[in-house]
């Protein structure tokens, strides 16, 4: 495809919009190059994930695998030279990664006049590098944490750019928790169905829900290559795939390439405009209604475009026709010439044969996408994050409809009742405290305004870097906290930049200063600090680190919700709540089903804290006291804690929030023995949570 404007439709939305910097995207990928021209001034970060470790790459083995990758002979002659060039594996697979990541962001926030203009370049761009292993495929684990990533940094769209083989449709429980957690959190997931040549599904693509994508010729034929089949045949699409323009790392040389890895991302762009139109429109961003859009809009092939229709999957992209489901009206073009509104052959609703009316959702989940090189992927470090999240209300699907005949009826907004997660611009956040200087400059200020310090007998110049030294000197002149960028941590990685306001500014200066001195006391003192909450209000400011990094600001109102503890002392004091007539043996076994259940929130279940399931489910673990009564009622019946669930909750108040964490417990010495579970209810509809009612209880067979 010579320019994306040559896609039917797209010059006339481009009209009505062109991105919203509200709308986020984030690419489930290798590692972009964002510092090609394509991205200066565009709204893209790279958030190095918790799970593994940022790979450097060198400048020589770039520009080795660009020449060979790029060069015309075949296939299989490139990738013998490639292994002899590049004889590490694993550093192949991370180059192969990076280019193509690089393609497809460019794809998408490419900017206007530079080598590379993509589609939705106005909206917001968040690059997730997955691991990378001997396996050769995306490993669901990975998949599963970077979707889960996603959703907390507030992603609207995440486009995964890896692909499975699987002949099931069944995919790991822990990828379909945390697809199922994007489903509630109002994400549309986009995928490439994958290049294996014929009726073969990829994870996630072929999971219920996900918008797969296939690849089309520039002449509207389907590409053999292009996967099919399953799952495929009712949620996926074919679009643009050949000769696509795109970026490449370490140079301003452009490359096209071909393949469903390509297609993938013109629909993955136009939904991030269709969702920008939603917002700029006055409502609200509604990705299932922008996914039944595409899917119900969609122009089935005939026999001129594939000698097997059923390859065509649903139809191919069909962008005015989605437009006119979505709102009702015809796509024309604002704010142009005449010449220019019928300078393009646009597709509407009436020549794909589906009558103009309202969309039907399917009755499916929103699912993750992933995306079809053979490029291996590692098993993550640490332990598994599994979702929290149970399955959220299907929309309503209308029954009895003839493939490819689907006769548009209302988008479904409704949850039968029950509101699922969201994210919000609330802020509830377990980790540690940080800071940063941002520029060197004021990094030496703060070195020439530092009092020297005496080591060994020697005066040195003061270690700004020294959060001991720090925290003295802000003991002692605390405005000059002002100056640093506060930075709240997860794991030594910086998620937000903590930015004071209002009346108690001063006051909240004063806590962090606090924070950051018992965080560098030693382990055994009174005043150590390893974890801290932090509340605020996230904003759509962003700060840049001296790293280089950027962070999203949060602003903080109060020093209310903003406490520092130790794992000890925290089960300490709650243990004093329930110490009446406990044995021992009993302390101890509380303890112990205390310190996992706060373990298990802080490492296998954190989270950035947006979403209000996760602002409860970290409320609950600072509000030990209450969980500390639960785990001694079941300890004193012999049990031990089994699992930490976080639902919607059923009761609530007028106008409130809730959300019930459950905690389920076993019988160690029977496991035959109904299991115990207990519920308390967390009210999230303000900066602060608060507790509901009483602790209830329940036995359950498993």
């Amino acid at each position: 495809m010579p320019d994306f404007a040559d896609i039917p439709g797209l010059t006339k939305l481009w009209t009505h919009t062109k991105g919203d910097p509200r709308i986020t995207v984030a690419l489930l990928d290798g590692t972009a190059d964002i510092e090609r021209g394509c991205f200066q001034g565009a709204n893209v970060t790279k958030i190095n994930s918790y799970w593994q470790e940022a790979i450097e790459l060198d400048p020589k083995a770039i520009d080795a695998y660009r020449e060979i990758q790029n060069s015309d002979e075949k296939s299989e002659v490139r990738q013998a030279k490639l292994k002899e060039a590049i004889p590490d594996e694993i550093t192949l697979q991370i180059l192969g990664a990076a280019f193509h990541a690089t393609h497809v962001f460019s794809n998408i926030f490419g900017q206007p006049g530079t080598p590379v203009e993509g589609i939705a370049y106005k909206c917001r761009g968040i690059n997730i590098p997955l691991g990378y292993g001997n396996d050769y495929y995306i490993d669901p684990i990975n998949l599963a944490r970077g979707i889960n990533l996603a959703v907390d940094l507030g992603a609207n769209i995440i486009h995964c750019a890896a692909c499975r083989p699987n002949q099931t449709g069944i995919g790991h429980e822990i990828l379909e928790k945390a697809v199922r957690q994007a489903q509630e959190n109002n994400v549309l997931i986009v995928a490439p169905t994958g290049n294996n040549k014929g009726e073969c599904w990829c994870l996630p693509a072929i999971l219920p829900g996900v918008m797969s994508v296939g690849a089309m010729k520039d002449n509207g034929q389907v590409f053999k290559f292009s996967n099919w089949g399953g799952q495929y045949q009712q949620q996926g699409i074919i679009a643009p795939g050949e000769n696509i323009l795109g970026a490449q790392p370490g140079t301003e040389e452009t490359v096209r390439q071909k393949g469903t890895s390509c297609a993938a991302p013109m629909v993955t762009a136009i939904s991030a405009l269709l969702m920008s139109l939603q917002l700029q429109q006055g409502a609200s961003p509604d990705a299932e209604a922008v996914r039944a859009a595409l899917t119900n809009s969609a122009i089935p092939c005939t026999l001129e475009d594939t000698e097997e229709v059923e390859r065509c999957m649903l139809g191919k992209l069909n962008v005015a026709g989605a437009y006119q489901l979505l709102t009702g009206k015809q796509l024309e073009a604002v704010g142009v010439s005449a010449a220019e509104a019928t300078s393009e052959e646009d597709v509407i609703l009436e020549d794909s044969g589906v009558d103009v009316g309202e969309v039907i959702v399917d009755e499916t989940s929103v699912v993750p996408a992933q995306e079809n090189a053979p490029i291996s992927f590692s098993l993550p470090v640490g332990e598994n994050r599994e979702s929290l999240t149970n399955v959220a209300t299907n929309i309503t699907a209308a029954s009895g409809v003839e493939q490819n005949k689907i006769k548009p009826t209302k988008i479904a907004q409704s949850t039968h009742g029950v509101t699922p997660s969201a994210r919000s611009n609330m802020i509830y956040a377990l980790g540690t405290l940080g800071y940063d200087f941002g520029t060197e400059a004021r990094r030496d200020s703060f070195k020439q305004l530092m009092p020297a310090v005496i080591l060994d007998g020697v005066q040195v110049p003061a270690n700004p870097y020294d959060g001991r030294q720090m925290a003295d000197y802000l003991d002692a002149n605390l405005y000059e906290g002002k100056s640093l960028i506060w930075t709240f941590n997860i794991e030594l990685t910086p998620i937000y930049a903590l930015r004071p306001v209002g009346a108690f500014a001063d006051d909240i200066y004063e806590t962090l200063q606090n924070m950051l001195a018992g965080e560098v006391e030693a382990e055994d003192h009174e005043d150590y600090i390893d974890r801290v909450s932090i509340t605020g209000r996230l904003t759509d400011k962003t700060v840049k680190l001296f790293s280089g990094q950027t962070l999203p600001v949060v602003k903080i109102n109060s020093p209310r919700g903003m406490y520092g503890w130790t794992v000890n002392s925290l089960i300490d004091n709650a243990l004093e709540s329930v110490r009446t007539e406990r044995t021992e043996a009993e302390e101890e076994a509380i303890r112990k089903s205390l310190r996992s259940f706060l373990q298990r929130v802080y490492y296998d279940l954190r989270n950035l804290g947006q979403a209000d399931r996760d602002r409860a489910l970290n409320f609950a673990a600072t509000n030990a006291f209450q969980a500390t009564a639960t785990i001694s009622e079941a300890v004193a019946i012999g049990m031990e804690l089994h699992s930490i669930e976080v639902e919607k909750s059923p009761f609530c108040r007028y106008n409130s929030n809730c959300w019930d964490v459950k905690l389920k417990f076993f019988n160690p010495d029977n496991t035959r023995r109904a299991k115990k579970v207990y519920r308390f209810t967390i009210d999230v509809s303000d900066l602060m949570p608060v507790t509901l009612g009483k602790v209830r209880s329940w036995s359950v067979p498993k």
